[in-house]
């Protein structure tokens, strides 16, 4: 694919990248908690883990978009032998869209740098329309992504080659000049199978280090900011013991 970007010069041997992809859950946005999930497991009569492992399990279709919220909280009440009205489906959905909303300000910051040094920014995510819907209508750090993929508007999910592929027509770069970051290790595994540079995320400590040690130029920065703690950063920090994400 043609390539009108600017690139970075790399040396050494080291790849040049014209473009970053990154995921959202976890990547740039905080980890949900399991009192976060706690939160809607009692609106199900649920412990934690039994919705927790329910909310895993059904996580693809939704994502993809092949149910509406409703549908998706009704199906999720029917395997919990549970019954939820109109206003308790609402505050399902309000409950998901507020626990992951936390951006993490130390990623969208490095994304910004991206930008300016000419480096093109792809965001790719597994995520339902609700959060999509939210996320389009109220963050303006997403005018920083030249392109972005969701899961639920293009009903493909990772690790499906095709929304890679999807993204990289998009950002207009082939998958050697791209590099994407994801958390999670079997979509990490598919963007390597199509010859995308890929980081598997854990924190931004280990994330810088691997940036470093593949000769990307730009760094993040991990000053662990008590200061801009105040603002949330710090409040809800990335773990290092996680639980499985699908956005």
């Amino acid at each position: 694919m043609k390539n009108s970007s600017v690139s970075t010069e790399r040396p050494n041997g080291a790849p040049n990248i014209c473009a970053v992809i990154l995921d959202y859950g976890q990547v740039l946005a905080h980890s949900a908690t399991p009192e976060d999930f706690g939160r809607m497991a009692k609106i199900l009569n649920s412990s934690f883990e039994a919705f927790y492992t329910l909310w895993q399990n059904t996580r693809d279709p939704y994502d993809r978009g092949d149910f509406t919220a409703e549908e998706y909280w009704l199906k999720l009440a029917s395997q919990t032998n549970s019954s939820i009205d109109r206003s308790q489906i609402e505050t399902l959905r309000n409950v998901e869209i507020e626990i992951w909303s936390h951006v993490d300000q130390r990623m969208l910051d490095w994304v910004s740098q991206l930008r300016a040094a000419g480096i093109r920014t792809g965001l790719l995510s597994n995520m339902p329309r609700d959060l999509v819907t939210y996320l389009r209508a109220n963050c303006q750090w997403m005018e920083n992504f030249v392109f972005k993929t969701f899961s639920s508007e293009v009903r493909l999910i990772k690790p499906d080659p095709a929304i890679y592929e999807h993204t990289l027509h998009g950002l207009g770069v082939s998958a050697s000049e791209s590099l994407f970051v994801d958390d999670r290790e079997i979509n990490i595994q598919a963007a390597r199978a199509l010859g995308i540079h890929a980081i598997q995320f854990g924190s931004i400590a280990q994330f810088k280090d691997d940036l470093e040690e593949m000769g990307f130029p730009i760094l993040p920065t991990i000053v662990e900011s008590a200061l801009a703690g105040a603002a949330g950063s710090t409040a809800r920090p990335h773990r290092e013991t996680k639980f499985s994400p699908l956005l």
